[in-house]
């Protein structure tokens, strides 16, 4: 598969990616559950991963409120970005330094928000 899209679910900021735990930096439990669930959603799909360098294209959906407009409150776009990108590694591409292009950009809201992620070889 040359060209995937996959939903994910609305990622944790970096600012919660890493934890100190004694005294080393290490992924929180947080983001591994992240990682986890966003391999479980690009195998579902029937993803398999590049060996090839990599176009990215990405879309935070901020979450909608019970209003039906955007929350005012969502976490910055390149906050986003790199909590997403490892999510890829080692499901959608082999390592990161295989992405040659990348786009990013705030899109509609969705009920419970997410990121809308495309990859194709480059």
């Amino acid at each position: 598969m040359t060209d995937a899209f996959v939903l994910l679910p609305y990622p944790p900021s970096t600012n919660r990616y890493w934890r100190n735990f004694r005294g080393r930096m290490v992924v929180s439990a947080e983001a591994r559950a992240y990682k986890e669930c966003a391999a479980l959603e690009a195998k579902a799909l029937g993803m398999k991963m590049l060996d090839c360098p990599v176009a990215v294209e990405l879309e935070l959906h901020p979450r909608l409120n019970k209003n039906g407009k955007a929350s005012g409150t969502r976490i910055d776009l390149d906050n986003c970005i790199k909590v997403v990108l490892d999510a890829g590694n080692g499901v959608m591409w082999a390592d990161d330094s295989q992405i040659v292009k990348l786009s990013a950009q705030i899109s509609e809201p969705l009920p419970e928000g997410g990121v809308s992620m495309r990859v194709r070889a480059a």
